[in-house]
């Protein structure tokens, strides 16, 4: 019995009829892939997993409890974690990512953060892994092994050593410094299904207890899309308000929480820099090579804004042929 005759027999027997047809809908940047399910009065899609290499009953737990915050999450009809078989509500194709533009991005952008402060406020962290220091380094030595190491061959100096991890250090003790809630880890705009003027939350499965600046800086320098600062800013504004009136342990001061937007979002652009490369060199699927200079270009930016992260600025830009020599020092 090949994969899809098992989905349908999987099918036939919680549904209580085998599906008319099922298709492959998507894939995405993990082990898993999904199907579509059709009957002649519903469809649903069915996520596909091999379980040695995916656990499904984090999904299934963060699915509960969103679904019980009143997140607008799919609805699970059934799993069998053994099958590596979950069945999800079809939310259809229709990602935000596929409707933005220029005339209607802010009033998409603000539905969205609307609806972050919405999951913040309501959706508990208890129990959650916490995005703590190790946490934080095993992501940042994803770029080292596979973004400097693998994909510019390039073994780091001693001084290189040293910068490196005098950098990491830092962003660890800034991310440290920050109050904490559920964070989503991939609020982005491939990760939100459009349906009609609404939007729908999915892979949510990777949520940890983090830092609260984290999923508005996925969400507004989106490894995906970009936008100019201005338009970033003013949005990061408007999110720090609301976040406030919903009583979110956001900072007291903008300019504090601005910073603290910008060292979440080098730390997550520095590990997906190694993602990208690690899914192009291991896993064969280059099609992520084409954001990569839009995250190095937020990495790049952000070092330099900042004194004490200029020299890890400028080891990143050596490995791209743009040798800075001087300024090594902290």
């Amino acid at each position: 019995m090949n994969r899809q005759e098992q989905i349908t027999s999987w099918l036939s027997q919680v549904m209580g009829q085998a599906p008319s047809e099922l298709t492959l809908a998507a894939s995405d940047a993990s082990v898993r892939q999904y199907w579509r399910a059709r009957w002649p009065e519903r469809t649903a899609i069915v996520m596909d997993f091999d379980p040695a290499a995916f656990s499904a009953e984090p999904f299934v737990q963060r699915q509960a409890q969103l679904a019980g915050a009143g997140v607008a999450v799919p609805q699970l009809h059934a799993h069998a974690p053994e099958l590596g078989l979950v069945l999800l509500e079809d939310l259809g194709d229709v990602t935000l990512a596929q409707v933005l533009n220029e005339e209607n991005a802010k009033g998409w952008y603000l539905r969205a953060i609307h609806d972050l402060i919405q999951l913040q406020a309501h959706t508990l962290d208890e129990g959650l892994p916490v995005f703590d220091a190790a946490f934080i380094q095993r992501e940042l030595d994803i770029c080292k092994e596979w973004y400097i190491g693998q994909q510019f061959g390039h073994t780091l100096t001693a001084t290189e050593e040293k910068i490196w991890a005098h950098s990491c250090q830092l962003l660890q003790r800034e991310i440290l410094l920050q109050p904490t809630v559920f964070m989503h880890r991939d609020y982005h705009c491939r990760n939100l299904m459009v349906q009609g003027e609404a939007l729908r939350v999915i892979d949510f499965q990777d949520a940890v207890k983090g830092p609260v600046a984290y999923d508005l800086v996925s969400l507004l320098r989106d490894a995906y899309v970009t936008w100019n600062e201005a338009f970033v800013l003013d949005l990061a504004i408007r999110y720090w308000e609301q976040a406030r009136e919903a009583h979110l342990p956001v900072q007291e001061d903008f300019a504090d929480f601005y910073r603290a937007f910008e060292m979440a979002g080098l730390q997550r652009h520095i590990k997906i820099l190694g993602l990208f490369a690690r899914l192009n060199l291991r896993d064969g699927k280059p099609q992520y090579l084409a954001d990569q200079p839009r995250v190095f270009e937020y990495v790049r930016q952000v070092c330099l804004r900042y004194r004490e992260l200029t020299p890890l600025g400028r080891l990143l830009l050596n490995l791209h042929g743009t040798p800075v020599e001087s300024g090594f020092t902290f």
